[in-house]
């Protein structure tokens, strides 16, 4: 959200510098992310004065442009090429001097000295949209005749410069999402490090019915989509353009001026938090306006042209025969202020915040209006912002109030009472703060004490604070204005940081194996949790119905927690080759989420779900390319292998207490899982199916794992991982050839010498496979190398051979092999 700083001082008076209230907005918690210096105008007009048509004569070679000479106000008049049909001697003029640089959009140029046509040209005479005041093109600007050549035009037209400072609003703050709520929060700072300041907004004492001339009436049938709706008719209005200094507010923040009746509406949004909609009176069909629902299915054509079709769950605005208005959403088409609109309703209403998020997200529409109605505007602040809107437009576009202001609010919001104990609010900073500056703080927050005791105060908290409603959440408003840095840490809670757990051992680890991978040239992505149901229609290795669903999605691509980390890495690798980067490899930590129907339990309501903690690889492309030492080699799943092995090995992982074997779903088209004996899943990893590639778009193979984090943990959590000096003692190798069953993997082989010799065997290596003539049908050669060493001793022949013996033995009971 946008926030000028001048306009920020209209509420509240301060003497601090942009960069220094950005420094204490972030410091309470409102985050501003930069602060940038503005014009109303870009480019602020520098360079660009005003100048005198001195001579206008037709060019030599053409048969529209004109060569004038220009009194710029100081030194010799210029000479300038001019192709506007409507530039004459005598003229006051808009002239961009030579290394004035105009705007179009993003787009910019500098003027430079140029030749048109052979004749030489030193500036340009400009219209309207060459610098940004209007829209107009069909000639140059023409001043009146009082118009000083040499003026610079921004003297001129009065631009103003200003700062702009880009705020971010968390979610629970709905009472920030305005410049006034901003200055309240900068207000509290102020008064808390002992600045001077006071904090007001604009009078609406003056406000006044003039006659009845055009009641309006009003009836809200559906009272919980709106709690509250105001609103007041304004006769006799003239639709036109705003004056400037409404025009330069609304610029500067990023807002394109319309008229001056939308302008205030859009002003008052801005200024106060309080989203408003104004009507043409003319269109509001049997005097009467009527807040429902409508029919299942009912077409509604919007501001931007567009025809809905609504739902029976989406509250309108609407007059006696249609609807105008999706409430707190958007306008209709047919029933806005246009330039021919004479008389006004000006409406300003509070809107359950949960319907409008529905109806906004059912039409893919998000609104600045939508935007806080959904957070929860001040449901009591609606009236004072209807009748500054209605004063504004006196102001500014005439007319008479010509009703009495219709109030409809059934049942008024009540503040939220919250009692604060200090010695709690003591707990939860971990900071004795005084009790006087607790007051202090929490009255400056505009928070009224009611009743006070030595142990604490009964605070009246307003209802615009609706993230404000137990005492925990006023210990946190404490907190942030008394400034988080200003809260020592106390020794026992540094003592509790030392504190080694599983938890710091988990952390500790994975800060270990990110070094590692990033050290064999992978990249750390961070994906969102939440992601697209749609990735998982029809997998049966990721169930639709195991989704943890999201009861309001902000969008489609939104709507569930993920299962797996592999679509979010798939998304990275598409980003990624779209844009010419196609060798890549990523590794990520994160949850994963799952919903289990039978263990649904109405008295544990967390039962069905779980989540998991786990490290995902993705390996796709060239592992070499371009190089002038090695050919373009691309990458494999044994590449992929090697990393996961690596991690294993770095963390401890007993090799002879895990099980590899083959796996088959529709995640891999080729695959490896590990688990430990007693059944965990530990990991996956293999080559993404075509089918899963060819949805992201991708076209080199992608190699990808997926590691359970949390039962890797649990694996290795008696083990050590130690260094110690190579063994004195050689290791000794022996070879066997094993004529196998072809569906027979080396993996089943790997399981059945670690099981058969746990303490000598060291290493199991397949180093040659062959099939071919010269072998049974149905078979297959494996060439196998196990190596041996005693960590203590040399061994001898009749160990070595006795360990051989059982291992020849095993294979050929359990797999049927053969020696060769």
């Amino acid at each position: 959200m946008n926030i000028s700083y001048n306009w920020l001082k209209e509420y509240v008076n301060f003497d601090l510098t942009p960069d220094e209230v950005a420094a204490a907005l972030t410091s309470i918690g409102l985050e501003t992310g930069g602060v940038e210096e503005v014009q109303t105008i870009k480019g602020g007009l520098e360079g660009i004065v005003i100048g005198e048509v001195l001579t206008c004569e037709p060019h030599p070679n053409s048969d529209h442009m004109h060569v004038t000479t220009v009194n710029l106000g100081q030194g010799e008049p210029v000479q300038i090429v001019c192709g506007a049909p409507n530039v004459a001697a005598g003229q006051k003029v808009v002239v961009a001097t030579l290394g004035t640089k105009l705007y179009d959009g993003e787009e910019c140029f500098t003027i430079k000295k140029s030749k048109l046509r052979g004749i030489e040209s030193i500036g340009m005479i400009c219209a309207e949209d060459e610098i940004g005041i209007g829209t107009g093109h069909d000639g140059i600007i023409v001043l009146p005749d009082d118009a000083v050549p040499g003026t610079p035009a921004k003297d001129y037209y009065n631009i103003k410069s200003d700062y702009v400072l880009e705020v971010d609003i968390t979610p629970n703050r709905a009472d920030a999402c305005s410049h006034y709520g901003v200055a309240r929060d900068l207000y509290a700072y102020l008064i808390q490090n002992g600045r001077q300041a006071t904090l007001t907004r604009p009078s609406v004492e003056g406000f006044k019915v003039d006659n009845h001339d055009m009641d309006i009436t009003v009836e809200v049938e559906n009272t919980e989509a709106c709690p509250r709706y105001a609103g007041v008719s304004i006769k006799g209005v003239t639709v036109k353009e705003s004056p400037d200094w409404l025009q330069n507010k609304l610029r500067l923040i990023g807002l394109r001026p319309i008229n001056n009746i939308v302008d205030i509406t859009n002003y008052i949004l801005h200024a106060y938090g309080q989203p408003l909609h104004c009507f043409d009176a003319d269109k509001i069909k049997g005097g009467k306006i009527v807040v429902k629902t409508v029919a299942e299915g009912t077409k509604f054509t919007t501001l931007d042209e567009v025809e809905r079709t609504l739902s029976d769950r989406d509250l309108m605005i609407c007059n006696t025969e249609e609807p105008m208005c999706i409430a707190g959403v958007f306008g209709g088409l047919d029933s806005g202020t246009t330039e021919q609109t004479v008389d006004v309703f000006l409406e300003s209403a509070y809107f359950n915040p949960t319907w409008v998020r529905k109806t906004a997200r059912r039409h893919g529409l998000s609104t600045d209006s939508s935007f806080r109605f959904e957070r929860g505007i001040d449901p009591n602040g609606t009236i004072y912002a209807l009748k500054e809107a209605a004063l504004l437009v006196k102001e500014l576009a005439g007319g008479t109030i010509a009703s009495e202001i219709k109030d409809n609010y059934p049942h008024p919001v009540a503040d939220f009472m919250v009692e604060l104990n200090y010695e709690k609010a003591h707990s939860l900073i971990g900071k004795v703060i005084p009790a006087e500056t607790i007051k202090s703080i929490v009255t400056s927050l505009e928070m009224k004490i009611v009743n006070e005791t030595p142990e604490g105060v009964t605070l009246q908290v307003p209802a615009y604070r609706v993230d404000v409603q137990r005492d925990c959440d006023v210990v946190e408003d404490i907190l942030r204005i008394y400034g988080y840095n200003n809260v020592e840490i106390p020794t026992t809670l540094k003592s509790s940081l030392t504190t080694k757990g599983e938890v710091d051992k988990s952390q500790q680890l994975q800060n270990l194996i990110s070094e590692q991978l990033i050290g064999c040239g992978f990249n750390e992505i961070l994906n969102n949790s939440l992601t697209a149901a749609g990735y998982y229609e029809g997998l049966e290795t990721y169930k639709p119905e195991n989704l943890v669903n999201l009861m309001n999605p902000l969008s489609n691509d939104l709507n569930v927690m993920r299962q797996t980390l592999l679509f979010g890495g798939l998304e990275s690798i598409q980003h990624n080759a779209n844009r010419k980067n196609a060798d890549l490899k990523f590794f990520e930590f994160g949850n994963c989420y799952f919903f289990n129907a039978e263990k649904k339990n109405p008295e544990k309501v967390l039962a069905a779900y779980k989540e998991e903690y786990h490290l995902g690889l993705w390996v796709t492309g060239k592992r070499v390319s371009n190089s002038w030492a090695h050919p373009d080699e691309n990458t494999s799943v044994y590449e992929l292998k090697a990393y996961v092995m690596n991690i294993f090995t770095r963390l401890g992982l007993n090799f002879g207490n895990v099980v590899f074997g083959n796996l088959s779903n529709d995640i891999y088209s080729v695959a490896v899982s590990v688990h430990t004996r007693g059944g965990k899943l530990l990991a996956t990893f293999g080559v993404i199916s075509k089918k899963i590639q060819k949805a992201f778009d991708i076209d080199n193979e992608v190699y990808y794992a997926e590691i359970n984090w949390n039962e890797l943990m649990k694996a290795i959590k008696t083990s050590k991982v130690n260094f110690k000096e190579l063994s004195k003692f050689p290791a000794v190798r022996r070879d066997l050839a094993l004529l196998l069953d072809k569906n027979i993997q080396f993996a089943e082989i790997e399981k059945i010498a670690y099981e058969t010799e746990k303490k000598l065997l060291k290493e199991v290596e397949l180093f040659d496979v062959y099939e071919g003539k010269n072998l049974e049908p149905g078979k297959k050669s494996y060439a196998v190398s196990f190596l041996l060493q005693d960590e203590n001793a040399t061994l001898n022949d009749k160990q070595i051979d006795k360990i051989m013996s059982k291992l020849i033995a095993n294979l050929e009971s359990k797999l049927n092999a053969k020696l060769r």
